[in-house]
């Protein structure tokens, strides 16, 4: 083995509940709120608070508070301990042998220990649960997962063991150098398989649930708000100041920031193209930053698809067609920058490679747009017709419509729109069950291969089932290259040249973030935040 890879102890001294009580932060020395509730927006109800099912962004913050995997992430996006205090891995990185602590705990007072890691990663490959994020675990080269989700070997084959309550030893099947990162993803949290036999998909309700990250479910209203509270058998509760954490579900951005103003919320995200006017008017409380995101739009390439998507020229006539700038500077205005590529520039050690749609003007763009789309065979005496869903919220609304009409005005295009509910959108187009349809990516580590595999034939998240043998070897490839820059260069030009989606924005976080809120990690560009890390100031 080669030496610990992770500090096993992190910087500072231990915080006291008995500092808390003096009313001022021992690190910073602010003086702190009397009620130390975090109240936040939430545009949709979440997905499951069930780590292994869990599969958006909303649901994830939510289930990083109830549970902690083997490593966090501090406000930087470094890692830091979790349940693991270190790491070791062997020389030629395929196997990682994980230190747990011994005073981490479930909610109910027993012991964490690696063996409920063991049944939650093999809970996570076994094709009886049939995890939106089973393709996570064979992403992570854990060995044998391939072959397990597969049908074709027992969930005992995986390869990670418990030699004993506090060690975790995985085996991969090819060398990761950044598998570490991969375990903050909600995915790889354990899970308590006696609450879980006992109670089956009722078990993350909040009667049920036993969990063993900073905080419990103490409510849950569906469509309407969640609810959780400290956790007094965490390891580390001395620490935590934040008491209690509300998620409300407010389908509409103007409401939620009425609501916001009202005092009511503690942050919430600006409505499109309000950014410019809340930033000079409340300067500290409206807030922009990279986000580790993306959005796009993807088009259905299965058996099921239009026939006329599988014309190249088609997608990328309407792709060209759209004036991203329109979208960023006038309908956004939050700081979101352009898209030519489907990895951000904000991804760690990636370089944005050239592609030509980036270096035409958009009457360049245009034109190519109309010869390409009358070389397929559509204009004016022959309009295209599709249609397009997103889910509903009134900024997806505001860019779905402005695509229609982008297309409609230089192309004759005409474009239906549809707007879901969160669940139903993501059943529908799980299933194929769209002509093109609205896309986003929140990177679940910081590596382009976190975008990237995406688009690959095996991800469980190619709802446009695209294909394309080149890229799957290119990003096959890269899982074990020294330097993956060329790779990912290739694949991103594979992209631009066949479309299978277009690109619109990279995020960023576009908030209304009440001054008294201590420590949000604006220089995370995952945003992976955690409740116990906050505070709230005294006014």
């Amino acid at each position: 083995m080669s030496k610990p890879l992770v500090a096993a102890l992190l910087a500072g001294t231990m915080l006291t509940s008995q500092a808390f009580a003096a009313g001022t932060h021992p690190v910073t020395g602010e003086a702190l709120a009397d009620d130390q509730t975090f109240t936040y927006r939430v545009l949709d109800e979440h997905s499951s608070l069930d780590p292994q099912v869990v599969e958006d962004v909303t649901g994830s913050e939510v289930v990083r508070d109830l549970f902690e995997g083997l490593m966090n992430q501090d406000a930087e996006g470094n890692l830091v301990p979790g349940v693991a205090t270190g790491y070791e891995a062997s020389d030629d990185k395929t196997e990682y042998t994980f230190t747990l602590r011994d005073n981490a705990k479930w909610s109910n007072g027993e012991p964490v220990v690696a063996g409920d890691f063991v049944y939650a990663w093999r809970r996570a490959v076994n094709p009886e649960l049939s995890s939106p994020y089973s393709w996570f675990m064979e992403l992570m080269s854990i060995e044998n997962a391939a072959e397990i989700i597969a049908g074709e070997m027992p969930v005992e084959e995986l390869g990670v063991s418990a030699p004993d309550d506090q060690t975790l030893v995985v085996k991969l099947s090819a060398p990761l150098p950044y598998f570490p990162q991969m375990t903050t993803h909600a995915t790889t949290f354990p899970a308590p398989q006696k609450v879980i036999e006992e109670f089956g998909t009722d078990w993350t309700k909040p009667e049920n649930i036993v969990s063993n990250g900073a905080y419990v479910l103490t409510e849950h209203m569906p469509m309407e708000r969640s609810v959780r509270e400290r956790n007094e058998m965490y390891w580390d509760n001395e620490s935590t100041i934040i008491d209690r954490v509300e998620a409300l579900v407010i389908n509409d951005e103007n409401v939620a920031l009425t609501r916001y103003m009202a005092g009511e919320l503690d942050r919430t995200e600006i409505p499109a193209g309000q950014f410019p006017r809340l930033k000079a008017e409340m300067p500290e409380e409206a807030v922009s930053f990279p986000r580790l995101c993306n959005y796009y739009y993807t088009f259905n390439l299965s058996e099921s698809g239009p026939e006329v998507f599988k014309d190249v020229n088609v997608r990328k006539a309407l792709a060209l067609a759209v004036d991203r700038k329109i979208i960023t500077e006038n309908i956004l205005a939050g700081g979101q920058p352009q898209a030519f590529t489907f990895t951000p520039a904000a991804t760690a050690g990636f370089e944005v490679p050239e592609v030509e749609m980036a270096s035409m003007t958009q009457a360049e763009r245009d034109e190519m747009a109309r010869e390409l789309l009358a070389e397929a065979g559509y204009g004016p005496d022959n309009p295209l017709k599709f249609s397009m869903i997103y889910n509903t919220s009134d900024d997806h609304k505001k860019i779905a419509v402005a695509l229609s009409q982008m297309w409609k005005q230089k192309l004759g295009v005409e474009a239906e729109l549809g707007n879901m509910e969160w669940k139903v959108f993501l059943e529908e187009r799980g299933n194929q069950n769209f002509e093109l349809a609205r896309g986003a990516w929140c990177g679940d580590y910081n590596e382009a291969s976190t975008f990237l595999d995406l688009l690959t034939s095996p991800s469980g998240y190619n709802d446009g089932k695209y294909s394309n043998a080149r890229v799957d070897a290119l990003m096959q490839e890269a899982r074990t290259a020294s330097d993956t820059g060329p790779l990912y260069t290739e694949v991103e030009q594979i992209l631009a040249e066949e479309m299978p989606v277009i690109p619109i924005y990279h995020y960023a976080g576009v908030y209304m973030l009440d001054s008294d809120v201590g420590n949000w990690p604006v220089d995370n560009v995952e945003q992976n935040w955690y409740s116990k890390d906050l505070y709230k100031i005294a006014e």
